[in-house]
C-alpha cells in the first residue's frame, strides 16, 4: 500500500481524532487510510453498487425498522467483520488498532464495530438525527471515512454538526477525510449533493 504511516504518525491521527472529540464534540483528519486502500474501497463500493448490493437504508432497528426517504435516502451495504477483501481487511484493522488506542488511552471499553459503505445519489440527504437507537444503546463513537475523488464545495453534500444552539459546523466529504463523533450526543445532518453521488464508509464504535 502507497503511504503507509509509521506507528507515531498513525498514533497522532488517532490523537487528533480524540482532541477534537474532547475540545468541540467532534474531532476530524486528512487522509485516514493510505491512497490505494481508499481508491480500493471506492472500487469495491462502485461494484456492490453495480451488481445491485446496495439498498435504502433504514430508520430504527429490529420491530421499529421502517424505510422513510422522507429522512434519508442513502444506498448501503455492510462490510463482514471476517471479510477477506483486502482493502476491507486493511480499513477494519485500522479500525481495531483506533479501538485499542482509546481503549488503552481513554477507558472507553469499546469491544465491537460495524461499518458499512453508503452512497448518497444527487439530491439524497439525510435529516438532521442522532446515530444512537432509543431501543438498543450499543453504538458510543460514530465514524465516517469519505471516499469522494476530487470533491469540492460546488458539489455540496456537506455533513453539518450541531455543536449547540448557536454553533453549526460544516464538514465537507473529502476524499481520505475522516470525522467522529460519540453517538449518542451529536446531532448532524448530510446536505444533498448537488453534481454527482457522495460516497463514503460510516460505521460505529460499540460497547456491547
Amino acid at each position: 500500500m502507497k503511504n503507509e504511516l509509521s506507528i507515531e504518525q498513525e498514533e497522532l491521527q488517532f490523537e487528533a481524532l480524540i482532541d477534537g472529540l474532547l475540545n468541540n464534540q467532534y474531532g476530524f483528519t486528512e487522509s485516514f487510510m493510505d491512497v490505494d486502500t481508499i481508491s480500493g474501497l471506492r472500487d469495491n463500493l462502485f461494484r456492490y453498487r453495480e451488481n445491485g448490493e446496495m439498498h435504502p437504508a433504514g430508520i430504527g432497528k429490529k420491530f421499529d425498522y421502517q424505510k422513510n426517504t422522507l429522512v434519508r435516502g442513502d444506498l448501503i451495504k455492510w462490510i463482514d467483520e471476517n471479510s477477506t477483501n483486502a482493502f476491507e481487511r486493511s480499513l477494519l484493522n485500522k479500525i481495531n488498532r483506533f479501538i485499542s488506542y482509546l481503549n488503552r488511552t481513554c477507558y472507553t471499553s469499546i469491544n465491537a464495530s460495524e461499518f458499512h459503505y453508503a452512497t448518497y445519489e444527487v439530491n439524497s440527504f439525510y435529516k438532521r438525527h442522532l446515530d444512537q437507537f432509543k431501543s438498543e444503546k450499543g453504538r458510543k463513537f460514530s465514524l465516517v471515512i469519505y471516499l469522494n475523488e476530487d470533491w469540492s464545495t460546488k458539489d455540496g453534500g456537506k455533513l453539518s454538526l450541531y455543536i449547540n444552539d448557536n454553533k453549526i459546523d460544516d464538514v465537507y466529504p473529502l476524499e481520505g477525510r475522516v470525522v467522529f463523533f460519540k453517538s449518542d450526543e451529536l446531532e448532524h445532518e448530510v446536505h444533498p449533493s448537488l453534481t454527482r453521488n457522495r460516497i463514503s464508509i460510516a460505521g460505529w464504535l460499540k460497547s456491547v
